[in-house]
């Protein structure tokens, strides 16, 4: 029988397949632990990992082992307590302690442990989003990209050493030294021949001169044949690589805000943190993703991220100036053929009443035609007012691409946004 042993070293990662299907296997347990993460944690404090635990009884697995078999009989020494036939009474629990083991902490027995491991931020962000989709993802034309990614692209003669291929330069020069050595070879054995057949006539026939110019010739074909290198520059071949554009979806994510004075600090950390949030989901779906902050009051403004969430203004409310902003941003800068886009308009849900209805003839008219998705949230514990009802029937018109929700405190922000991004049975 042979035997093959395997010493190479480890190579990176190579547990990886072990690591997936182990959170496969656990995976309710894991999307617990993540879901009491996230509503535990700020949106702000996503990008690291998480410290999942899981009791060691629910990670048993059964086993296969082999029975005594047969008959037997035990003593069991000491025993002056029980006689066959008695019913033992099952042991009580750890005691009182507050340990994280099974049944606690205890000075008379040890608990159960739980198995405790990390998840790495990818990880851990893939069980955040686990069941979400963009509605209506896209990938635009390759216009104006910048991204691209060497590939191969045949063999050159002229290149750096770390690109040279071996292969190919030691069959270029096997090839050159045949066709540079077989005239000689050729020439040499002909050489040879001649002169055997010079050293086997007569004394009296033989010609001294002719065998030593036989001679000079043989050394001179040798001398030819040992000059002939084995590789040369002209045999060496590299890889050529060239840069290919690659396909890079792109998007563009409009933040709407009201800023006007009903608005408070709170609504407005409330907003960022849903701001937060969708543009970490929608990174992990596209390669490029720009931010626009639009904020509004009676006017609009597209202001940057510090003067978006921390500016306050007073006065009454326009929403619908936001809308016809953003319409304008869209026009001049980000072309639909190119761009997949986004908007978020978060709100307190108050407006002019004559407004609302100029907010839903721009949505239906002009903007709504070319989004793959529009969300509001209205951040009230308060009855809807006229904004909500006309954005309901955009809703109406859009179900599709047009979501809206109610949030009331900050413990609703991630429940809202996985009803707004669940997955959607697949449309015939």
């Amino acid at each position: 029988m042979s035997y093959f042993i395997d010493r190479r070293a480890n190579a990176k990662n190579k547990s990886a397949v072990n690591r997936q299907r182990f959170l496969d296997r656990y995976r309710s347990h894991i999307k617990r632990s993540v879901e009491e993460a996230v509503n535990r944690r700020s949106i702000t404090d996503m990008g690291r990992g998480e410290k999942v635990s899981i009791p060691t009884r629910d990670i048993s697995e059964p086993v296969f082992q082999h029975g005594p078999g047969g008959r037997r009989s035990i003593i069991a020494p000491g025993n002056k307590e029980f006689v066959e036939g008695d019913r033992l009474r099952r042991p009580g629990g750890g005691g009182g302690g507050d340990g994280a083991g099974e049944g606690g902490a205890s000075n008379q027995g040890e608990g159960m442990d739980e198995f405790a491991f990390t998840l790495t931020r990818e990880e851990f962000l893939d069980f955040v989003f686990d069941g979400l989709e963009l509605p209506h993802m896209e990938r635009k034309p390759l216009v104006d990209l910048d991204e691209v990614k060497p590939v191969r692209a045949g063999l050159t003669r002229d290149g750096v050493p770390a690109r040279i291929n071996i292969v190919r330069s030691m069959r270029e020069a096997h090839a050159r030294r045949i066709a540079m050595r077989g005239p000689i070879k050729r020439a040499l054995r002909e050489a040879r021949e001649a002169l055997e057949a010079e050293e086997r006539k007569d004394p009296v026939l033989r010609n001294p001169a002719r065998i030593n110019e036989l001679k000079a010739e043989i050394e001179r074909l040798e001398k030819r044949l040992e000059a002939v290198p084995f590789i040369d520059t002209y045999d060496l071949r590299y890889n050529n690589v060239i840069n290919q554009p690659q396909p890079s979806s792109k998007a563009v994510m409009f933040c709407v805000m009201d800023v006007s004075g009903s608005m408070t600090q709170a609504h407005k950390d409330i907003a960022k943190r849903f701001f937060l949030l969708l543009y970490l989901f929608l990174e992990r779906n596209y390669e490029r993703v720009e931010l626009v902050f639009v904020r509004h009051h009676t006017a609009a403004k597209e202001v940057d991220e510090e003067e978006f969430f921390y500016s306050r203004e007073t006065g009454g409310t326009i929403v619908s100036s936001a809308l016809t902003l953003v319409d304008e941003i869209i026009e001049a800068r980000y072309p639909p053929s190119q761009w997949n886009l986004y908007v978020a308009q978060a709100s307190d849900g108050d407006n002019w009443d004559d407004d609302s209805l100029t907010c839903r003839d721009l949505l239906v008219k002009s903007l709504m035609p070319r989004l793959q998705y529009f969300t509001y949230v209205e951040i009230t514990p308060h009855a809807h007012q006229a904004l909500w009802e006309e954005y309901e029937r955009v809703e109406a018109e859009y179900a599709d691409r047009f979501a809206m929700r109610q949030i009331v405190e900050a413990g609703d922000i991630y429940p809202v946004f996985r009803e707004l991004f669940r997955r959607r049975a697949a449309q015939s």
